[in-house]
C-alpha cells in the first residue's frame, strides 16, 4: 500500500457542457442534467473535496447534477454520525432484526424497507451504454497519448495485499484467509442496581449474572476474549436510565441456541483483495436478483461487466497512511453473511473526513429484514468506530438528498444531518433547509447575501495540465494550444471542481 506522500496525482477527462439523462427519480426523459468528468485514477483526497463541492461517483465515472436547471435537484447530505441518535423506527429495525437472529421470527404487518437510490444507470446516465462507451473511448484516449505516462505514474503494479476485515463488535480485525469468520455473542455488562445501601455491590438478576459468567468463558477461551480475530467489545458506559447507544443496540447479545448467525465483513474491491475476488460471483448472483426483483430487469441483465463497472471498479487509490484507519482508505464492499451466505453488500468509500455510502443491494427474500435502515445504522455505526484510530474521520455521506422526490426524503431522518449548499459549499443543519426547500426545489442554503465559494477558482492559470506526456500548468498550456472551445471547457472544468482541486489534480487534454 502506498503512503500519502508517494501517490501520483489524480488523473480526469472533463467533458465539456452538460448532459441531458432520463431521470431515475420523475422518469423525465430529458430532464437530469450534470456535469461529468472520468476519472482514470484519483486520490482519496481529491474526492473528498469534490464531493463536499457537490460531485459524486459512479465506478470511475464523475459525475455533478447542474442544480439550478435539472428537474430534481440532489443536494449532498452527511450525518453527523458522532451525534447520531437512532429514533423508534430505527429501533424498531434492529429490534426486528435481533428477534429473527435470535428465534427466527419475522415480524408480521409492514416490512417493507426505505427506498434505495435507483440504481445507477438510472440515478446517473440512464442507460449503461453511455458509461460504457466512455470507458472504451476514455481508455483509448489515454493509452493512444498516454501509454509510457501511465507507468510513468510511480505505480508499478503493486503487490495485492490481503485488507479484507471482519467489522467485529468494537475493532476491524484483519482476516487471514478467504474462508468465512467464526461469529461470537457480544454481552454487555449488567446494569448497576439501586438499592437503599449504595456502599453495597449492586442487586443483580441471575439472567444478568448468567450473562457476565458466559462474557468470562468466552475470554478464558482465547487472548483476545473469543475466537481469532476477534475482539471483546469495552463495558458499555451507558449510565443507568440512559437510552442505550447504537452500537449497544447492534450488538445486543443473542442466546447461545440463536436461530441464525450474521456476520458483517468489510473486504476492498479496488483493488481486489483475495477475499474480494473469492466472493464476487456470489455478490453478483445476489446484485442480479435484486435488480430482477426490485427493478424489472431481465434476467439478462446486469452482465458481470456492467455489475463491476458500476459496483466494483474504482478510481480511488488505497491509502493506510498512519494515522488511518487500520483499513486504510479507498472502496470496499461491506458484505452481511447470514448463515454463511451474502444476503447483502454495501458499496463504500472510506475517505480522510467520511465514509461516503455508494450503494446497497440485497436479496430480496430478506426485504422484510428492512436491511436499507439496517445497513445505513451500520454504517454510521462503522464510521464511529473507523473515528477511534482515525480521529478526523467523523462524518456518514448518505450520496443525495432529493426533497421534491417524497420516496427519497427518509435520508433526512438521520438526525442531526447536514446539507450541501449549492453556491458556497458551506453544510447547514437540514432543519434550517427544509423549510425553503418547501416553497422552490432549488435553494441557496447559506443565508449570508454576501457570502461566497471560498474555494473557488481565483487563478485558472495554475491548473494542470497533461498534454503529451508532460505536465504543465494551464498558463504556459494555452499559449501552445489555441483550439475553438478549449479555454471555455477549461475554465468551466476549473469552477466545478474550485482552485484546490484544479492545481493538484491533472486535466487531460488530448
Amino acid at each position: 500500500m502506498a503512503s500519502c506522500a508517494a501517490l501520483s496525482p489524480s488523473l480526469v477527462e472533463y467533458f465539456e457542457g452538460e448532459d441531458f439523462y432520463r431521470c431515475g427519480y420523475c422518469k423525465n426523459e430529458s430532464g437530469s442534467r450534470s456535469h461529468g468528468m472520468w476519472a482514470h485514477s484519483m486520490t482519496v483526497q481529491d474526492y473528498q473535496d469534490l464531493i463536499d463541492r457537490g460531485w459524486r461517483r459512479s465506478g470511475r465515472y464523475v459525475y455533478k447534477p447542474v442544480m439550478n436547471q435539472t428537474c430534481c435537484p440532489q443536494y449532498t447530505i452527511r450525518c453527523r454520525s458522532l451525534q447520531f441518535q437512532p429514533s423508534k423506527s430505527h429501533k424498531k429495525v434492529l429490534k426486528k432484526m435481533l428477534k429473527f437472529l435470535a428465534k427466527g421470527e419475522i415480524s408480521k404487518g409492514n416490512c417493507e424497507d426505505e427506498p434505495m437510490e435507483p440504481s445507477m444507470e438510472d440515478a446517473v446516465a440512464g442507460d449503461m451504454a453511455l458509461i460504457n462507451k466512455l470507458d472504451l473511448q476514455c481508455d483509448l484516449n489515454l493509452q493512444e497519448s498516454l501509454e509510457r505516462e501511465v507507468k510513468k505514474k510511480g505505480k508499478s503494479t503493486k503487490k495485492e495485499e490481503s485488507n479484507e476485515f471482519i467489522q467485529s463488535q468494537d475493532k476491524n480485525e484483519e482476516l487471514g484467509s478467504g474462508e468465512p469468520s467464526h461469529a461470537v455473542d457480544v454481552h454487555t455488562a449488567p446494569k448497576p442496581g439501586k438499592g437503599a445501601d449504595l456502599s453495597k455491590p449492586p442487586c443483580r438478576k441471575a439472567k444478568e449474572i448468567r450473562k457476565e459468567r458466559k462474557r468470562l468463558k468466552l475470554m478464558q477461551q482465547s487472548p483476545a476474549g473469543g475466537p481469532e480475530g476477534f475482539q471483546a467489545p469495552r463495558e458499555p458506559k451507558t449510565k443507568p436510565n440512559q437510552p442505550k447507544s447504537l452500537e449497544e443496540l447492534i450488538f445486543e447479545s443473542l442466546p447461545e441456541d440463536a436461530s441464525h448467525k450474521l456476520e458483517v465483513r468489510v473486504v476492498r474491491s479496488s483493488p481486489p483483495s483475495s477475499q474480494f475476488k473469492a466472493t464476487m460471483l456470489e455478490s453478483y448472483q445476489v446484485y442480479k436478483r435484486y435488480q430482477m426483483v426490485i427493478h424489472n430487469h431481465s434476467p439478462d441483465e446486469p452482465t458481470v461487466s456492467q455489475f463491476t463497472g458500476f459496483l466494483c471498479t474504482s478510481p480511488l487509490e488505497p491509502e493506510n497512511p498512519p494515522n488511518g484507519p487500520d483499513c486504510g482508505y479507498g472502496s470496499f464492499h461491506q458484505q452481511y453473511w447470514l448463515d454463511g451466505k451474502i444476503i447483502a453488500v454495501g458499496v463504500i468509500d472510506i475517505l480522510p473526513y467520511c465514509v461516503s455510502s455508494v450503494y446497497l443491494y440485497y436479496d430480496p427474500d430478506y426485504s422484510f429484514l428492512s436491511l436499507g435502515v439496517y445497513s445505513a445504522l451500520r454504517e454510521i455505526a462503522f464510521t464511529r468506530q473507523l473515528h477511534e484510530k482515525a480521529s478526523q474521520l467523523s462524518y456518514y455521506y448518505m450520496g443525495f438528498y432529493i426533497h421534491s422526490c417524497p420516496k427519497m426524503r427518509y435520508k433526512g431522518h438521520y438526525r442531526p444531518s447536514d446539507l450541501l449548499c449549492p453556491e458556497t459549499y458551506v453544510w447547514v443543519p437540514i432543519e434550517q433547509c427544509l423549510p425553503s426547500l418547501e416553497n422552490s426545489k432549488y435553494c441557496r442554503f447559506n443565508q449570508d447575501p454576501e457570502a461566497a465559494d471560498e474555494g473557488r477558482s481565483r487563478d485558472p492559470d495554475r491548473l494542470q495540465v497533461l498534454y503529451k506526456k508532460a505536465i504543465l500548468p494551464y498558463g504556459v498550456f494555452k499559449q501552445q494550444q489555441r483550439e475553438p472551445g478549449e479555454e471555455a471547457a477549461v475554465l468551466q472544468y476549473a469552477s466545478l471542481v474550485g482552485q484546490a482541486c484544479s492545481e493538484r489534480m491533472l486535466l487531460f487534454r488530448n
